[in-house]
């Protein structure tokens, strides 16, 4: 998801306490340290708090305000987030029955719990807050109060196949939909998805998320029951007829992008059977692979060796990794020409079966795949903030992704009637996570990702670098709210949302569950009142 956190969750600080300002630059565990270039040493206080906003309360906002904020001794980090929760794709992302990977959630509540941080949850950043109960501030007026301002908004959009009936039909889906849904966030939780119109399901895409996807399909709801999964979607899926999952690639598994721990985690699921892969587009000789690859082929070998699908008309559930096959249409159902009924794909061929980087040929070759449903898991894509162009930050339309240096320094461009004219770094402005190169990788790398930024800041902090408001004191969020004109009762502090924790936490004791979420942002903001 893809964003998905796969990896181990990795430790902010360990030796990290909650109040003192010191105990910020005590970090001295390897993986903390491992991706500054630049001393570890905090950068000296100025005169004034060295005034920083992240916009967006994910794993790079978080990471990025801890670097930062150990990093530069003056900072003081404002978070902005249009939810009045926070942890982003951590909360709303990650698989429900991958909690482990959610700890570290406990690592970004120390980074929240430190007297130089304030969260600033119910409240977005440029254009409507999507959600009715939430107030908006400008960016310019972000520009007017800061230092320095990191965009960590994360990728809000799908890509698309454009196919017919991709839009058209019922029952197409992304992934970032249906992800959404059964993680409980407001924005899709109204998706309703019928998984009662038929038993077989097509996941176009092969990566982490599309097995994500496959394994909510198929898991026992019972497993699920324990999981912090919301409560409409483990309705939904205990009503589901859905017992066949294809998850189909235009490539082959040598190019395949998901990790050995989703592939065992569906060949692991009780009662389901995998379906044999064609083992022409696997090489002969495993053992030469490098050692991610030749564990991945050898678990696909050995599954398709033990596996033997199941009879037609068994109720057994089954899945399969299908390659070679790009979509090309979404076709109606004979009886119901509003609801998609099956995917025509074309057959493709590799300009090198064993090339990790080979690419896919279509052959003219034509095949039907009957699905009730479809999920779209082919990437997520971020869109500019709407005051972008006003103030010339150069928006990527077709990476999807702010222009940058590669070290999170914004590049600026004004534009003339000539043409667009670059004059170099934006002086201040910054980003990090997936609007910074695009969504991809698992919360290692965007902490990696996220801590390259925070060096980038705190370097240019000690270099005396321009920033926003060089010679003057920023005044920060109070600033923002006073000309914004923003009340305090539409702004959710990190008390409140250890309120609105605690509630979903009481919600779920008495039915075994970790906590049940609320789905509606309203009723998250009833707990506070």
């Amino acid at each position: 998801m893809a964003f998905v956190a796969r990896a181990r969750p990795l430790a902010v600080c360990a030796r990290w306490q909650r109040t003192p300002r010191a105990s910020l630059s005590q970090c001295t565990t390897s993986r903390c340290a491992s991706s500054s270039s630049s001393s570890s040493s905090p950068v000296s206080a100025s005169e004034h708090p060295f005034r920083i906003a992240v916009i967006g309360s994910g794993p790079a906002g978080f990471y990025t305000a801890y670097r930062a904020m150990s990093k530069i001794g003056s900072a003081k980090v404002d978070m902005y987030e249009a939810l009045p929760v926070p942890f982003g794709l951590v909360r709303f992302g990650v698989a429900p029955d991958h909690p482990e990977v959610k700890k570290c959630q406990e690592k970004f509540d120390e980074v929240a719990s430190s007297p130089d941080f304030t969260f600033i949850g119910n409240v977005s950043v440029g254009g409507p807050n999507k959600h009715a109960e939430g107030s908006t501030v400008p960016l310019d007026s972000i520009l007017r109060h800061y230092n320095a301002v990191v965009f960590a908004y994360g990728a809000s959009m799908d890509k698309t196949l454009g196919v017919p009936g991709e839009a058209a039909l019922k029952g197409v889906y992304s992934a970032r939909e249906f992800v959404g849904w059964y993680s409980g966030l407001p924005e899709h939780a109204d998706l309703a998805p019928d998984l009662t119109q038929g038993d077989e399901a097509v996941v176009v895409g092969q990566g982490n998320v599309a097995m994500d996807v496959a394994r909510m399909l198929l898991e026992d709801v019972d497993v699920l029951r324990r999981s912090d999964i919301a409560a409409h979607a483990l309705d939904a899926l205990s009503r589901s007829k859905v017992k066949r999952v294809h998850v189909i690639g235009r490539r082959g598994p040598m190019q395949a992008a998901f990790t050995i721990k989703e592939v065992r985690e569906l060949m692991r699921l009780s009662d389901v059977t995998f379906h044999p892969v064609d083992k022409t587009l696997i090489p002969e000789d495993i053992k030469k692979l490098p050692r991610a690859q030749r564990r991945l082929m050898e678990i696909l070998v050995k599954e398709s060796d033990a596996g033997v699908p199941p009879p037609d008309g068994l109720p057994s559930k089954s899945w399969s990794l299908d390659f070679c096959l790009t979509p090309k249409e979404f076709r109606a159902r004979h009886d119901d020409a509003s609801r998609v009924g099956s995917t025509v794909f074309e057959r493709t061929t590799l300009s090198s079966a064993f090339d990790p980087a080979a690419w896919a040929l279509g052959t003219g070759e034509m095949v039907e795949v009957p699905s009730s449903l479809v999920f779209k898991s082919i990437g997520y894509k971020s869109a500019p903030l709407p005051e972008f162009a006003d103030i010339g930050v150069p928006f990527d339309d077709r990476r999807g992704v702010i222009s940058n240096d590669g070290q999170g320094r914004v590049w600026h461009e004004e534009r003339t009637q000539e043409a667009t004219m670059s004059f170099g770094h934006f002086p201040g402005l910054y980003c990090a996570g997936w609007v910074k190169r695009g969504p991809t990788g698992v919360i290692a790398s965007t902490m990696e990702d996220a801590f390259a930024t925070a060096d980038a800041i705190a370097k240019d902090f000690a270099s005396g670098a321009s920033f926003l408001r060089p010679q003057q004191a920023a005044s920060g969020w109070e600033g923002v709210r006073s000309e914004a004109g923003v009340g305090s009762a539409q702004v959710v502090t990190w008390a409140d949302w250890r309120r609105i924790d605690g509630a979903e936490k009481e919600r779920g004791r008495p039915i075994g569950k970790e906590r049940e979420k609320f789905t509606k942002t309203a009723d998250m903001l009833a707990v506070l009142r």
